[in-house]
């Protein structure tokens, strides 16, 4: 289901500010931003961190060298938040730290914390093997103090039979920071007994499965939810960081004979590629993360009723097993449009509605057999001029601006025929599709001159926008012997080569499939990619001219918030003409007041803000504990004492609750467009874990019907990311190359120069800043929605 409510407050629309605040570990940070300030209190220090002893009593290899188990004991663990393990990088490594927290509760679930005898199990993974590594370990308390100790875990060396721990080093790992991502995940085509494995982008190897099975062909394996996941034959498996297994499930009793290829990211668990008793390489099932089948696709049987319904003959393109008619390589959901995209190498890639399963657009090599078929062929997208069609493509995802990306491999059909064109060169792709004008252009390739061909498997994602991993499986490679290099090649935003790395082997058995993954901040239980903590900055004035925020909570849950009015405290960051006083005040959707305040310490929750870091600096600030939320919308209106008038920050701190599956989404925020200093800023983070999908809106002259006087003319819409870049603008929603899609989930604004951006983001903290078109100013309305 989508949420895509709109936010209305009392009787105006609302909106969500600008700051990026990191709540998870309590403690939040200052980010400046082009002379935007962004705001977050330190860590308030109380007693239980002096009160509490924690010892380190020693520690125990784990199941795998680059896994330790260290033993602490605590004189008191019911204080005890969550605590956090911090490998310290290589000398002269610029990666970001290795790092994971583990909730109290999780330890207490896991079996790893006995609350009557203090002791306490910390599996600490991802450590280098055969090296003395430097961890911190951050114990945070339920008052909001914290403590540190530091120790030094020496390990074992890994007999490393793949070659990951010796690459061929083509470009060594960069000093540069710019790249945005410093893990990799290889799926691995059957080499030695620890597949898959992690390594870091120096190369380093830092985790192997410990419950591989030897030798394994072709199991398909995926790191999501911080945790791997793996088939072998028809089962599914759990692999947890600290070594611990798990079998989710055998779907012989379905039919699955054996699960090939990719495990992808679906809509809300996880996509997997069968071959079944009736079709070879032709069916998709998503489970979620327990193992449970949610819905399945059989691209045997949707292509054959498209076929029959357009007057042909099915028999003559599909057929049953053992034949590999189809060879489904990959699949992706798409949240932009609520579409599946599956990879056939013999083929194409085709696009299906994610619910009907009908046939939305294919794109591929129009020299095949498939384009043969009239039915098939009215659903192909026109290549533009100067677009090459992809050819026995593997690893279909999205970008950040929802254009495909895919590796094309540039190897003709092998069972199909014609069998299509073929390339002597590999490289990989991404294209714009208009659905409408059924175009497909390409807009980007990276193809080195055309110098690699890596015929089968490959892969190449992107994280951040425009930072790409490009794995090339069997590069340089003989079909007679085998024999090739995997090759891993990291760019940067600019198009720089970060690293380059190759490791022999032999067909596709070294890295089958690479993909980015973060463990610098990995969550124990996992955080879901979406929209938490948001903020909106903006100028309060007088009548219709205040600062407003607006949230949804979603789910069946109460849930706990804590929003906060700064105003003088800004001064401090170099803002003025800030507001002296302000004034919150707590609507709910019928437009009832729930709550108020002026000065925070005046509040029934003061002393649990001030416990957890969410006390404002200056005791003319206003913020207020809201405890047992029901589902539903809410509005917070700040406005100044005494008419009082400056720029103030509203903010609403989601409180995480063990057990509450409701969560904050859809937030938007409104305020007074000025210049200078006096924009609208709207902060919003995607969750700790994966990447998420969302329309940013931002409404100016649509305003004016809904009763707010002195609208913004033309709002102009820009996202940050936390650096500081740039990651999409727009002015008029729909010049944008994402309009279609504003329409197809109900979010187009009222008016042609209001502006509204889609955009996949991965986790994260971003800024939506909102302008006014040749200096315009007005009220305007930012908002966020998250595509569920």
């Amino acid at each position: 289901m989508r949420h895509l409510e709109r936010i209305t407050g009392t009787s105006t629309p609302m909106k969500i500010r600008s700051t990026f605040i990191i709540i998870a570990a309590g403690m939040f940070a200052v980010i400046s931003l082009a002379g935007i300030l962004l705001v977050v209190p330190h860590i308030a220090r109380a007693n239980q961190a002096d009160d509490t002893t924690i010892q380190i009593i020693g520690h125990a290899p784990g199941v795998t060298p680059f896994i330790s188990n260290v033993h602490l004991l605590a004189s008191n663990t019911s204080v005890i938040k969550e605590i956090q393990f911090t490998i310290h990088p290589k000398p002269g490594s610029v990666t970001r730290p290795l790092s994971g927290t583990y909730a109290n509760f999780y330890l207490i679930d896991r079996g790893f914390e006995n609350q009557q005898t203090g002791d306490i199990t910390l599996p600490v993974s991802g450590l280098y093997d055969g090296f003395s590594n430097l961890v911190t370990l951050t114990y945070r308390f339920s008052d909001g103090s914290s403590s540190q100790a530091n120790l030094t875990i020496g390990t074992a060396a890994y007999d490393d039979t793949c070659g990951y721990k010796n690459p061929l080093i083509v470009k060594p790992r960069t000093n540069s920071t710019s790249l945005s991502y410093d893990y990799i995940f290889i799926s691995t085509g059957g080499c030695g007994n620890n597949a898959p494995v992690i390594i870091d982008t120096d190369g380093a190897l830092r985790w192997v499965n410990p419950a591989s099975t030897p030798n394994s062909l072709m199991a398909s394996s995926l790191f999501i939810n911080n945790a791997v996941f793996e088939t072998h034959g028809p089962t599914l498996s759990r692999v947890d960081l600290d070594g611990a297994s798990t079998v989710l499930d055998d779907y012989s009793s379905l039919g699955v004979v054996n699960f090939h290829h990719n495990i992808d990211p679906g809509k809300t668990g996880m996509l997997m590629e069968a071959d079944t008793t009736s079709y070879t390489e032709s069916v998709v099932m998503e489970v979620d993360f327990s193992g449970t089948v949610l819905k399945t696709w059989n691209l045997a049987n949707i292509i054959s009723a498209a076929m029959r319904a357009g007057g042909d003959d099915p028999s003559q393109f599909v057929y049953p097993a053992p034949t590999d008619w189809f060879h489904n390589n990959a699949a992706y959901y798409n949240r932009g449009d609520d579409s599946l995209i599956v990879s056939s190498r013999e083929n194409f890639v085709i696009g299906l509605d994610y619910n009907t399963g009908a046939i939305k657009w294919i794109l591929g090599d129009p020299t095949k057999k498939w384009y043969q078929f009239p039915s098939l062929r009215h659903f192909a997208l026109t290549l533009a001029p100067g677009s090459l069609p992809p050819i026995g493509q593997h690893a279909v995802s999205v970008t950040h601006d929802l254009d495909l990306l895919l590796h094309d491999n540039g190897f003709p059909s092998g069972f199909q025929h014609p069998i299509g064109d073929s390339r002597t060169y590999s490289s990989p792709r991404k294209y714009h599709l208009d659905l409408t004008a059924k175009v497909a252009t390409e807009v980007w390739h990276y193809d080195q001159s055309q110098i690699v061909y890596s015929p089968i498997c490959s892969s190449v994602y992107e994280d951040a926008p425009l930072n790409y991993l490009i794995d090339y499986a069997f590069a340089h490679s003989s079909f007679q012997t085998g024999q090739g290099f995997a090759e891993l090649l990291g760019l940067d935003a600019q198009g720089n080569q970060v690293f380059w790395y190759k490791y022999p082997t032999m067909f596709c058995n070294t890295a089958y499939n690479s993909r980015i993954i973060h463990l610098e901040n990995t969550k124990f239980p996992a955080v879901a990619a979406r929209v938490q903590n948001i903020s909106t900055r903006g100028a309060v004035m007088t009548g219709d001219d205040v600062l407003i925020n607006g949230f949804i909570i979603t789910g069946s849950d109460p849930k706990t918030a804590v929003v906060r009015a700064l105003g003088p405290s800004l001064t401090a960051y170099g803002l003025s003409n800030v507001l002296p006083d302000p004034v919150l005040t707590v609507h709910n959707s019928s437009g009832a007041v729930i709550a108020s305040n002026d000065n925070w310490q005046t509040d029934g929750g003061a002393t649990f803000m001030s416990q957890n870091g969410l006390a404002p600096s200056n005791p003319s600030e206003s913020a207020a504990l809201l405890q047992n939320l029901a589902p539903g919308n809410y509005t917070v209106v700040v406005t100044g004492n005494n008419s009082s008038q400056g720029i103030s920050l509203a903010e609403v701190y989601e409180i995480s609750q063990p057990g509450v599956s409701s969560i904050l989404t859809n937030v938007s925020g409104r305020s007074f467009v000025g210049i200078g200093d006096n924009v609208l800023i709207s902060g919003f983070i995607i969750g700790d874990v994966g990447s998420g999908t969302v329309v940013v809106r931002a409404l100016g002259p649509s305003l004016a019907t809904s009763g707010v006087s002195n609208a913004l003319s033309d709002p102009v819409l820009t996202i940050y990311d936390s650096k500081g870049a740039v990651i999409a603008t727009n002015d008029n929603w729909q010049d944008d190359n994402n309009a279609n899609l504003v329409v197809q989930n109900g979010l187009a604004p009222p008016n042609p120069l209001d502006s509204a951006i889609v955009v996949r983001l991965p986790a994260g903290a971003y800024t939506a800043v909102v302008r006014g078109a040749n200096g315009a100013t007005g009220n305007a309305l930012a908002e966020v929605y998250s595509l569920h």
